[in-house]
């Protein structure tokens, strides 16, 4: 027996949660941004009247606005888009425990065994969450119901706003394999242009290609991709109360000013690899790899990874690690605008082991350890900026000589 499943999007969520507080502003182009003078300024989301003059998420402010020189911006309430969330998968509770938010705005709903409850028909099941979500919160929502949960979610992009699609076994190849590739879920900007140099422009035509051309390209990845695109997409929707499973632990940030020297951007990358070792002690894994992103004024991303020579929590070897990845990238005087650094390759702590020199580098690692879980008991019991490692510190002007 097929799943049942559906993806419900909610339209223009930060926009339309904002609007709820503006309505006046609901015939003119609006948008909600960051903050231009903390330099994340960019377009997070956009009402109707905005995207009929092109304005597109994660565009710069400067960008939308010249395309649209009258656009109200709004600055975001990201606590009270929480609680809009939980409002809605709280409806979402009531027809299935198997609800699986994809973001803030998004959740997958396996109704297989639930759906005889409401009529037995998913379409009609689909249209009354509609109904029920525009008139007890005043938001409105496109829902995809098909097999499986990339086809559904395939479902809920295809008419918006405030639509419902059915993918079905029936009709599932004449919907989806005209998409552009880019359509499909988990093929990104680098992914798209690879696949674009061969001739794949759309789904169909991925879903032609040969599983090992595909596997050379693009990995695993890209044996994943040709299931998705064949229809074969199995994964199950797990209820937001399972804990998920840990597959990376990253963190970046956008600097006030551009970074240029050697020295300020060690301290970026020190500050950053202090805090995903520290959460990676937190969860209790190791990294056996390493990722590091660059991102430059004009919004253009370079990573580079690495395995590393054994798993490791240690912020020290995580620092050095992560400022070789960024010298593969950048040379000074360039600027940075933005740094992440992303441990992956996760290794559970009583699984992690290492072949080291008895005499030698197990002591010093040894002392690491007590070293920073010392840091870390200090941080627990005064805060987290009790105590940083001396290359985390902010670099110092030296004052000039009188």
């Amino acid at each position: 027996m097929d799943r049942i499943i559906l993806h419900c999007d909610l339209n223009s969520f930060y926009a339309s949660v904002e609007l709820l507080s503006h309505p006046d502003l609901r015939t003119v182009p609006m948008a909600v941004s960051g903050d231009p003078a903390s330099r994340h300024g960019i377009i997070l989301a956009k009402n109707e009247p905005a995207k009929k003059y092109g304005v597109q998420t994660a565009e710069t402010i400067w960008q939308a606005k010249r395309k649209c020189p009258d656009l109200v911006l709004l600055p975001p309430h990201h606590a009270l888009y929480r609680e809009y969330s939980k409002r809605v998968n709280a409806i979402y509770d009531q027809y299935t425990d198997l609800v699986e938010p994809f973001g803030i705005d998004e959740s997958w709903l396996d109704v297989t065994h639930s759906l005889h409850l409401f009529g037995g028909d998913a379409k009609a099941l689909a249209d009354r969450l509609r109904a029920r979500i525009k008139e007890e919160l005043g938001l409105t929502l496109s829902v995809g119901v098909s097999f499986n949960k990339v086809f559904a979610k395939l479902g809920s992009d295809y008419k918006k706003p405030d639509a419902t699609t059915v993918i079905g076994r029936e009709n599932w190849r004449e919907i989806v394999w005209p998409l552009p590739v880019g359509a499909l879920l988990y093929v990104g900007g680098a992914a798209r242009k690879l696949l674009g140099q061969y001739g794949v422009e759309t789904i169909g035509q991925l879903a032609a290609c040969r599983p090992e051309m595909l596997e050379t390209l693009l990995g695993k990845m890209g044996l994943q991709l040709h299931d998705y695109a064949n229809g074969l997409d199995q994964s199950l929707v797990r209820s937001r109360y399972d804990a998920e499973p840990v597959k990376s632990v990253g963190n970046g940030t956008t600097f006030p000013q551009n970074l240029t020297t050697r020295p300020q951007v060690q301290a970026g990358v020190a500050v950053l690899a202090d805090s995903v070792a520290t959460r990676l002690r937190r969860y209790g894994f190791y990294a056996g790899g390493l990722q590091v992103t660059v991102r430059d004024p004009q919004f253009r991303d370079r990573s580079r990874q690495c395995q590393l020579p054994a798993p490791t929590h240690l912020i020290r070897e995580l620092t050095e690690t992560a400022m070789a990845l960024t010298e593969q990238l950048w040379r000074p005087p360039a600027p940075i605008r933005a740094l992440t650094v992303t441990a992956i390759h996760l290794v559970p702590s009583e699984d992690a082991y290492e072949q080291t020199d008895l005499f030698t580098a197990a002591p010093k690692k040894e002392k690491l350890e007590k070293l920073e879980g010392a840091v870390d008991q200090i941080r627990k019991k005064y805060g987290g900026g009790a105590i940083v490692f001396g290359a985390a510190q902010p670099e110092k002007k030296e004052d000039p000589l009188p």
